[in-house]
């Protein structure tokens, strides 16, 4: 493991170099009726909040690069953020009598509430810059069903185009949401690059095909409208983390596989995606319902995100390489980065590895970084929140940065970052952790 561990640290270097050359809930058809009238319900109480944002995310369109300026509005933030609690709390109550009563569930629930206590100095912190910030933009609409809208993290000097990460928030397909990017965002605007964390459709509101759609309509708002933001088109990367890796990964390959067909409306490409980072996913979904199912997300309710059983295929890019009409599509992907801790046991790090051999086996560049003993939140939770040196950063930097002298320059200047939470919480939290 050791050996395996050396070489896999020494991978985003070569990454780097190539870059800069180019059981217990309800579900099955009784959960039907409930998706659909939650889409109804959410259809209608969301219409109201797109329309009082479309006009606020419009005129961003036509803001000139250069040093970010916005109006503050202390109405308009704490507005916004009542209406956005008032939505997630809505969705959760939907969500808890769609799973009913489980002992594994209310297990998960109250390890994940004592979870969010311990790292609440954080959350508090990250909180106020993401709600107060004049460098972030909340919910840009880029689609007209609910949910579809972005948030967008500034560098505070836009003196130059600079790189965009396009990001796929994680939660289990059923709790993720744009503001979960909040840190990473802090973290990568503080260093040049733009991010846009792209929301979409969880379940019950929708399902994996809901959540693939509303993620390539959002890298497309991306694709063709970043520059006005000051993002360099032709430096946009994607990224993933947990279920948003796989979502992410889905919507990559899907989005070449449309490429190689006929008829298609294709309203971005996958040549425009420099490279993909896949932090912590899951990439053959039918070797995790077992898995699932044991820490506490039933089969019912996986197989009902997943649209059953006979999809469970379709919707795994690892086993979808398998198929030789795919050949041609594999030949468009960009560069896959795929991280992963081998302390993780919501989604074991076999998972990224079994996707990189099978990548490998068809001719697709990728590369596999594996970090000793991190579990599924220590490296996009924990270690950002505990500051000092963060390799997982300090390795999409070196990636993104690579063939850009003055960043990689002024990356080797930045300090260490600083502790947002105290270290025997981020122990407790490590030790409590429901992921």
């Amino acid at each position: 493991m050791q050996s395996e561990l050396i070489k896999t640290r020494s991978l985003s270097l070569e990454v780097a170099s190539s870059l800069s050359e180019g059981g217990g809930g309800r579900g099955g058809g009784g959960g039907s009726e409930e998706v659909v009238v939650a889409e109804a319900e959410d259809a209608n109480t969301e219409k109201h909040l797109l329309l009082r944002r479309r006009t606020a995310s419009d005129s961003t369109l036509h803001s000139l690069p250069g040093v970010v300026h916005r109006s503050p509005s202390f109405r308009r933030d704490v507005g916004h953020a009542a209406a956005e609690t008032y939505l997630l709390t809505r969705l959760t109550f939907r969500l808890l009598r769609y799973l009913g009563v489980g002992y594994r569930w209310i297990t998960k629930f109250l390890a994940l509430a004592c979870y969010a206590v311990l790292l609440m100095p954080g959350f508090l912190q990250v909180g106020y810059y993401y709600f107060f910030s004049s460098q972030v933009r909340r919910s840009v609409v880029y689609g007209e069903q609910p949910r579809n809208r972005l948030d967008l993290y500034l560098p505070v000097s836009i003196d130059e185009p600079k790189p965009v990460v396009a990001f796929i928030t994680g939660g289990a397909w059923i709790i993720g949401y744009k503001a979960w990017g909040a840190l990473l965002g802090q973290q990568l605007a503080e260093r040049g690059i733009i991010v846009a964390c792209i929301d979409y459709r969880n379940f019950p509101q929708g399902t994996i095909s809901d959540m693939i759609k509303d993620a390539s309509q959002g890298i497309s708002f991306v694709c063709n409208n970043i520059s006005s933001y000051g993002g360099d088109p032709n430096r946009i990367y994607l990224m993933g983390q947990s279920a948003g890796a796989h979502i992410a990964a889905c919507t990559l390959l899907d989005q070449a596989i449309k490429e190689c067909g006929e008829g298609d409306d294709i309203t971005w490409s996958v040549s425009q995606i420099k490279a993909y980072f896949g932090i912590s996913g899951g990439y053959n979904v039918t070797n995790l319902v077992d898995h699932f199912h044991r820490r506490g997300l039933y089969r019912s309710i996986f197989l009902g995100i997943m649209e059953g059983e006979q999809s469970l295929q379709r919707f795994s890019p690892e086993l979808m390489l398998q198929d030789p009409n795919v050949g041609h599509a594999v030949a468009l992907l960009p560069p896959i980065v795929l991280f992963h801790g081998t302390g993780d046991y919501s989604i074991p790090s076999e998972s990224s590895k079994n996707f990189t051999d099978a990548l490998r086996r068809v001719g697709a560049q990728v590369q596999l970084i594996l970090y000793e003993g991190k579990t599924h939140t220590d490296l996009f939770l924990q270690d950002p929140l505990r500051g000092g040196k963060d390799e997982l950063l300090q390795d999409i930097l070196a990636i993104v940065h690579a063939g850009d002298a003055h960043a990689l320059s002024e990356d080797a200047k930045a300090g260490p970052r600083r502790r947002l939470v105290p270290e025997i919480m981020l122990r407790w939290a490590h030790n409590i952790s429901p992921f």
